[in-house]
């Protein structure tokens, strides 16, 4: 049965010319009841969630659509929101007119998403279909809070969005050792959030963040170079590392780099020359730098293994992967951040995790001591103009700064 709760769209009655002496709003038009962009004064709605296992079929036949009309708007959805994509957990109104003694589909709305909407009409013989979206207002933020266990800990304590951890990992993953956190750590970020009314949706640019790790302070400084927008610390040297600081996101380390560990397997103490991430199967495995793909396939006790060459005679391992990611092959060529394949448990392993190695010159090394190169720094010619939204990001993380003195758009900056 399905659980559904109706919204019932009343018209008011217009005042009559012997209504109530006084009235101050004789004569006006009263406001529009606007759902969706339809005027939905003299229509009933329901809404409902997709359940797991229906269809468009289904639903639209409940509410007497023929089967002439569901292929009609199976033709004219195919570019838009293809009718097999219905989701399980998705909402959907229908707006019902009274007809006779029953009521009468004329639109139904789906809700791809929070923001993104689709209507599909069936007024007369006709059917037709628009993409929609929410109305969004977006409101710039400075939060900050001083991280007691994980970064994703002290968003959840802060009760700030979600997708902070997100963009601030994507930001520094090159910079700050996210895996060697440590209680005190602290940051101050400011950035776009996104609302539909009081409810928040989502985060939108990132203007300015300072990261203070291990008692060091690390900006991040939004400024466009080469015709890409990066962030860069305050000495304009770029938060682009030559390898990302881990190949994977929102995990912990289950195993250090050594020469003594005690094998969980073996129970002998033998070499590991690598670093454990523990992490759900199917977490997805990114290349830390640029490189080509030296080998895929099974390797023994690592199981599913990919080895990538990079320059500065560096190659990198990824071992027990539960599988490759598309177009994985070896001579593949792959960039910095691109997934690789995905957190397994093959080979002689005792759970979830990837076991990531590192050689310089086919030696071990410890990948989390590294030296890590930076990525061309500000060029001479950009020197003035970063100085200049410099000045002022810092100003505004450190304090409250005159909306004058705010950055509000980064595609053409005149120092002034």
């Amino acid at each position: 049965m399905r659980h559904f709760w109706i919204l019932s769209i009343i018209a008011l009655a217009a005042l009559t010319a012997g209504g109530c002496s006084g009235s101050s709003d004789k004569g006006e038009e009263k406001p529009r009841n606007i759902v969706f962009g339809i005027d939905a004064d003299g229509y009933q709605l329901e809404q409902h969630t997709v359940e797991s296992g229906q269809t468009w079929s289904k639903i639209l036949d409940s509410y007497g659509i023929n089967g002439r009309k569901i292929n009609r708007l199976d033709e004219l959805t195919k570019e838009i929101c293809p009718l097999r994509n219905i989701r399980a957990g998705n909402k959907y109104t229908a707006f019902l007119r009274p007809d006779s003694a029953a009521l009468a589909l004329d639109y139904i709305v789906y809700e791809k998403n929070i923001i993104d909407y689709v209507v599909f009409a069936f007024v007369g013989d006709s059917v037709a279909v628009r993409e929609g979206a929410r109305e969004v207002e977006v409101r710039r933020q400075k939060s900050n809070a001083v991280i007691n266990t994980s970064l994703w800990g002290a968003i959840m304590e802060q009760n700030l969005p979600y997708a902070l951890a997100s963009e601030l990992e994507d930001i520094y993953q090159w910079t700050v050792d996210f895996f060697g956190i440590q209680q005190g750590d602290s940051f101050t970020v400011i950035y776009d959030e996104k609302f539909i009314d009081t409810l928040s949706v989502g985060v939108g640019r990132i203007w300015g963040a300072k990261f203070c790790h291990g008692g060091k302070d690390i900006y991040a400084i939004p400024f466009p170079q080469d015709g890409k927008l990066q962030y860069w610390e305050a000495d304009g040297g770029s938060l682009r590392k030559q390898l990302l600081k881990a190949p994977l996101k929102f995990t912990r380390i289950s195993s250090k780099f050594s020469y003594a560990r005690l094998h969980p397997v073996l129970k002998k103490y033998r070499p590991h020359t690598g670093i454990d991430y523990a992490a759900p199967s199917g977490t997805p495995v990114r290349a830390v730098a640029d490189g080509t793909v030296t080998l895929k396939g099974w390797k023994g006790a690592g199981g599913n293994t990919v080895y990538i060459k990079h320059p500065g005679k560096l190659q990198s391992g990824y071992l027990h992967l539960k599988s490759f990611a598309k177009g994985i092959a070896v001579g593949k060529r792959v960039s910095q951040g691109q997934v690789i394949g995905y957190v397994g448990s093959t080979g002689r392993s005792t759970g979830p995790h990837l076991d990531f190695r590192l050689w310089k010159n086919g030696t071990p090394i410890n990948p989390l001591k590294v030296p890590q190169k930076p990525a061309e720094p500000i060029k001479a010619q950009n020197k003035e103009r970063f100085e200049w939204v410099k000045e002022r990001i810092i100003a505004e993380l450190e304090g409250e700064v005159a909306d004058s003195m705010r950055i509000t758009q980064l595609d053409s900056i005149n120092v002034k």
